[in-house]
């Protein structure tokens, strides 16, 4: 494994695997004190909130950037509890609509692409994702969508070279993933809807 984004995969699964563990600790640890009465009140509340949403985004950062082989598995139960436990106290909503059994790869360059999407809803909004027969359709859809056309422009056109930060990576990664799985990406942009297909 000496491609880039082999190396990028690794280091996903590593990150994630290192803080997966202290973070669920923590959370027994506050739902402890909370079963025993020795932690009450609004700063626990908080609290116990950051922790399960952090454990969230650990569990859903382990499926989008993390190592998959080409015949791992992931159900769609798994895949919706990630999900909905991500979305709780946002304003972003994801629909999810698949078979029951999942191919982990595929469910990575889903991810990332809801991350992709995520960008474009600041002011909350609606995501579908749809897995068909063949296709994936995932739709970002608002009142008001923040787009930028050249970040977007970056996953279909790989001469595009847009300014990257780090709250975009998923930019950079889905045009990769979408070449491994030997698939092409289709992005249609309107005033109120986002639509990816691979």
């Amino acid at each position: 494994m000496h491609d880039k984004s082999d190396i990028s995969a690794l280091l996903g699964s590593r990150i994630c695997h290192d803080l997966i563990s202290p973070i669920g600790a923590i959370g027994n640890g506050v739902e402890l004190l909370m079963m025993d009465g020795l932690a009450r009140g609004p700063e626990m509340t908080l609290v116990a909130e950051s922790v399960a949403h952090a454990n969230a985004r650990i569990r859903f950062f382990r499926v989008a950037f993390g190592q998959t082989s080409k015949d791992q598995r992931i159900g769609a139960a798994e895949v919706t509890g990630i999900l909905a436990d991500m979305a709780r106290g946002t304003r972003v909503a994801v629909d999810w609509t698949s078979p029951a059994d999942l191919s982990r790869r595929e469910c990575k360059l889903a991810f990332q692409c809801i991350l992709c999407l995520e960008t474009a809803l600041g002011q909350g909004g609606r995501i579908a994702v749809d897995r068909g027969d063949i296709r994936w359709t995932l739709t970002g859809s608002a009142p008001r969508l923040r787009i930028d056309p050249e970040l977007w422009e970056a996953l279909s056109n790989p001469a595009a070279a847009p300014e990257i930060g780090p709250g975009q990576v998923q930019f950079l990664l889905v045009p990769e993933e979408v070449a491994r799985q030997h698939r092409r990406l289709t992005v249609e942009l309107s005033g109120q809807e986002i639509r990816l297909t691979f």
